[in-house]
């Protein structure tokens, strides 16, 4: 199924000197892909993650989620989007100092009508999915790089969202780690989950099933690649 589909997608920033970040981009994404996609600082792969998440909007052209137009939502509907229908990863982890692993994973479901019973279950059942079971009641400072981006994935997952969004998430991890976290992403994706990865780093994207590359806010290749490249 077609989750999202942009039709000549723009995005300038204003000032006075106006910056074309996205130029035209024809972007679609089908259920269940692991996609990275991939560029240098300033390239637009952000800008592009920013607009597809509805954290930010396109100045022209079109984005469809789940093949409704994403400009007919109101920002009420587009923050309900982004709490139940996506999940963010990002490459310094957004955890809140003073809460354990446990509370940071239940934030996503403080604003819904689940009960503080059932959140704290959900919670528990995301944190042993990435094998935190051990660490509940530990806060950010308590933990590794690795086990806090392990928290973050299990607060990205908890709501069951369609798609799952992180930007450099093995940015600040040795490469020991930065593997571990690229296996627990492809065992969602085998769970059926879809995937986008932001990043610079050619080893990480080979984890993904499609490779699309940005230069100047444009896309310059989409591929899929070899499965085979990196074994879970």
């Amino acid at each position: 199924m077609n989750l999202i589909k942009t039709e000549k997608l723009n995005k300038i920033y204003g000032g006075s000197i106006p910056y074309h970040a996205l130029h035209d981009i024809d972007f679609e994404v089908n259920s269940g892909e692991m996609i990275a996609i991939m560029g240098t600082s300033g390239s637009g792969k952000t800008t592009l993650m920013n607009i597809i998440g509805c954290l930010d909007r396109a100045t022209s052209g079109n984005y469809f989620f789940k093949g409704k137009k994403i400009s007919d939502y109101s920002d009420n509907e587009l923050a309900n989007i982004r709490n139940k229908e996506i999940g963010f990863v990002f490459q310094n982890f957004n955890l809140l100092p003073r809460y354990s692993a446990l509370k940071n994973v239940e934030l996503p479901m403080l604003y819904t009508s689940i009960s503080r019973k059932e959140r704290e279950r959900k919670a528990i059942i995301a944190l042993e999915k990435v094998g935190l079971a051990d660490k509940l009641k530990n806060r950010p400072n308590e933990l590794s790089g690795g086990q806090k981006q392990r928290v973050a994935i299990a607060r990205a997952i908890v709501n069951n969202p369609s798609i799952i969004m992180a930007d450099e998430p093995t940015g600040a991890l040795d490469t020991k780690t930065s593997q571990e976290v690229m296996k627990i992403f492809q065992e969602l994706n085998n769970e059926g989950i879809t995937i986008i990865i932001v990043t610079h780093e050619p080893d990480i994207a080979n984890y993904c099933k499609r490779i699309v590359k940005m230069k100047d806010g444009r896309i310059i290749d989409d591929k899929l690649i070899n499965q085979n490249l990196v074994e879970i």
